[in-house]
């Protein structure tokens, strides 16, 4: 008979309107677990709690989250840091808490951003630094993604606002490269 050890894992769904969440627990044998439920706090709306299918794949979107009327269409869920408790009864100590950083419409933008280069164009160095500016706010989408994932809240939280300038100052500025700064520091 195996103990019971509860996990689960956000799993990417490619869709700012869903948050895909798998069960990947360990159930006793017999399970004899019930009411599995899972509190989502969704960053700017407080908390939902919902039930949780064991053995399985959720996904949650702006209607059963409760951010939506049901029948009302579904709109993207907010960006920011996500704290989910999933438990089961018997209660005590079976539960597991996760943090994440949610980016799905920041990255959105950035591939916006990302296929509009013609990466076919004549001028290497304008293009090489788009490359650059491109890469950099990568860089702090991810560290944005790592800090949430290991609850540093406030790193987090610089990280996407800083990765979300310098996207919407790329897009602005049509990527306002002028190919000096890959010359100076690349060629």
């Amino acid at each position: 008979m195996a103990d019971l050890s509860l996990d689960i894992i956000v799993v990417p769904t490619y869709n700012s309107k869903t948050l895909g969440i798998a069960d990947a627990s360990i159930y006793p044998t017999p399970n004899t677990t019930t009411s599995p439920t899972i509190e989502i706090t969704v960053p700017g709306f407080g908390i939902a709690t919902l039930p949780f299918v064991q053995n399985d794949f959720n996904i949650f979107s702006s209607n059963n989250i409760g951010l939506t009327e049901i029948g009302d269409p579904s709109l993207p869920l907010p960006d920011g840091l996500y704290t989910m408790t999933y438990s089961v009864t018997p209660a005590y100590q079976n539960f597991v808490t996760k943090t994440f950083m949610r980016v799905e419409q920041l990255q959105e933008k950035f591939d916006e951003a990302f296929m509009s280069l013609d990466m076919m164009e004549c001028d290497r160095a304008i293009k090489q630094q788009a490359k650059v500016e491109l890469n950099t706010i990568y860089f702090f989408i991810q560290g944005a993604i790592a800090a949430g994932n290991n609850c540093a809240i406030d790193t987090a939280n610089k990280l996407y606002i800083q990765a979300s300038k310098q996207l919407a100052n790329f897009k602005k500025n049509n990527c306002g490269c002028s190919g000096n700064n890959y010359i100076t520091n690349f060629s």
